[in-house]
């Protein structure tokens, strides 16, 4: 019995498929986080890293980060660069998944507008000005993952007016595409219904071509004489 139950671990032991399997999943899943070129920490300013916005005016800077394997303790900061020369503009940490961000410092023009919920760091800039205009960078590091650091740069031009966009073109070309939606549209209601009334005739040639024949049948072939039964004598 115990020979049995030594030979049964060892069996379980030399052939362990979920554990292999298991093994193999974890190995490609920090294969993928850690390999050349792949960023566990990223942090994104999104698709379109520069805005126009009106003196005067308060202006969201986003900035949003992601991690491969989670994050923890994970410090990130804005700063404007002046010349070459970084200026902070806020510093804040967040303990880890769920926690909302300990701000540490904050200039009084900058409000922070983020929340770790969906590890939106943005932050709002007040009452902006011609001097605002410059390179905004957002800055993230992970103690999670030995101290891994990433960055970001978001550009602000700060204008007296905002230039008027002309739509002349795009609303010509709405209305060409729109004028062959319609002719297509057209068209096909136009050839459906002349196939519809094209069936219609068929159907009434048809009907009368057949009435013909059931008339000619019952009066006899076309060029003959009925024969008039004889009346019978009394």
């Amino acid at each position: 019995m115990k020979a049995g139950r030594t030979g049964s671990l060892l069996w379980s032991w030399v052939q362990p498929e979920e554990w292999i399997f298991k093994g193999l999943l974890l190995t490609l899943l920090l294969g993928v986080c850690w390999s050349p070129g792949a960023h566990s920490l990223e942090v994104s300013v999104g698709k379109i890293p520069s805005l126009e916005a009106l003196n005067g005016s308060d202006v969201l800077l986003p900035c949003t980060f992601s991690s491969c394997i989670g994050f923890e303790d994970l410090l990130f900061r804005w700063s404007y660069n002046r010349n070459g020369t970084l200026e902070l503009m806020l510093e804040a940490t967040i303990k880890g998944p769920g926690y909302e961000p300990r701000i540490v410092f904050s200039d009084y023009r900058v409000q922070f507008a983020g929340t770790s919920k969906s590890n939106n760091i943005s932050i709002i800039l007040l009452n902006v000005d011609f001097e605002d205009s410059g390179q905004y960078i957002c800055y993230a590091k992970n103690p999670k993952e030995k101290n891994r650091v990433h960055r970001a740069t978001y550009t602000l031009l700060v204008v007296s007016e905002l230039k008027v966009v002309d739509k002349t073109l795009t609303t010509i070309i709405a209305s060409v595409v729109g004028g062959l939606i319609g002719f297509l549209v057209v068209f096909l209601l136009g050839k459906k219904l002349i196939l519809f009334a094209i069936a219609k005739s068929r159907e009434r040639k048809e009907c009368l071509v057949s009435s013909s024949g059931i008339d000619n049948t019952e009066n006899g072939p076309t060029g003959t004489k009925s024969k008039t039964k004889p009346t019978p004598k009394a």
